[in-house]
């Protein structure tokens, strides 16, 4: 638990709700970032409020995480009371049984009312979700779950990509370290640029990955095809997307009808031909992004986008950010 140095206004409390078998990532990567915040915060000149770190489970006996590691939680959850500026939900494989228990359950529901934002980490969401706090809202969790997510809870608009999500008060983040990446994203709106980015330097992070960023590579956000016309197709598209990769090359190259292509090959891979080239394309130019100092111009010809203008409409829907602010954000001190 974090002490506050006096100060003219009280500290941000934000309350991070943990079980057996949680995930012990999502607990201590939050902590660190709001830790840090609130060290930040303390110096001059900042002159506002800080963080006050409260862990808090059914009771106050150590809990174990999934990877062994023992934790004793401040407080017991029936104990906390008042405001809360922040409530952090985590995951971890013991969610499962967590969801079960009714009363913890209750209290996630009680404290989200006292709180002015609720979050998750990874499979948080699924707490969150069993409480009724993610009906008719935006939401991620881990990649794996996701799925299983949407079947469960139906009133939850589950989205599969993003680092993280926004619905009103309520936000989710995607697997273990993307709560970081939540976690730095709310310091940045509670203390500015210079305060995240200060934290994202001393935890050597990036200052913060965009929101909707993808969670995964093409190459592992989809299937691998059994059929070997078309896993062929896919690492020659991998290896070449700067080439023609339009429906009528690929069929051509694959010795298939254009419309059987499309059909096998979303069939067999999860995604349609267009969309698959698009995603390989991105990948590629945002690793020339982050790797070189090539031009935007060059980066969009030799990825295959052809022009500057393609390449940012892309990025815009698929990242939220112009491939100009991406490199701002991602280019490495190499390049």
């Amino acid at each position: 638990m974090t002490s506050p140095a006096p100060r003219s206004a009280p500290p941000r409390r934000v309350v991070i709700v943990v079980f057996d078998g949680v995930q012990s990532l999502d607990l201590t990567g939050p902590l660190e970032v709001f830790d840090g915040a609130d060290r930040y915060a303390r110096r001059p000149p900042s002159s506002g409020p800080g963080y006050e770190i409260v862990v808090a489970a059914a009771d106050t006996r150590p809990i174990r995480t999934s990877s062994r590691l023992q934790i004793v939680p401040d407080v017991a959850l029936a104990d906390v009371r008042g405001p809360i500026d922040t409530l952090v939900v985590a995951g971890g494989t013991g969610v499962r049984i967590a969801m079960t228990d009714p009363d913890l359950v209750a209290h996630v529901v009680r404290l989200a009312g006292d709180a002015r934002r609720v979050t998750s980490v990874c499979t948080g969401a699924f707490l969150l979700a069993q409480a009724g706090l993610l009906d008719d809202r935006r939401a991620t969790t881990h990649w794996s779950r996701c799925e299983e997510m949407a079947e469960r809870f139906p009133a939850v608009h589950v989205e599969p990509d993003p680092i993280f999500t926004r619905d009103g008060n309520v936000f989710t983040s995607a697997g273990v370290t993307a709560g970081m990446d939540l976690a730095l994203a709310l310091v940045e709106d509670d203390l500015g640029r210079t305060a995240a980015h200060t934290i994202a330097r001393h935890l050597v992070l990036f200052l913060r990955r965009p929101g909707n960023q993808a969670q995964f590579s093409a190459q592992l956000s989809t299937q691998l095809a059994d059929r070997d016309e078309v896993r062929a197709l896919q690492e020659w598209i991998a290896d070449h997307p700067e080439a023609d990769c339009t429906v009528a090359a690929l069929a051509r190259r694959a010795g298939m009808s254009p419309r059987n292509l499309a059909r096998t090959f979303t069939d067999q891979v999860g995604t349609t031909p267009a969309r698959y080239v698009e995603q390989v394309r991105l990948e590629v130019a945002r690793r020339r992004l982050e790797e070189s100092g090539d031009p935007v111009e060059r980066i969009a010809v030799d990825t295959g986008f052809g022009t500057p203008e393609t390449m940012r409409r892309s990025f815009v829907r698929a990242l939220g950010v112009p491939p100009a602010e991406y490199r701002r954000r991602f280019r490495t001190s190499a390049a």
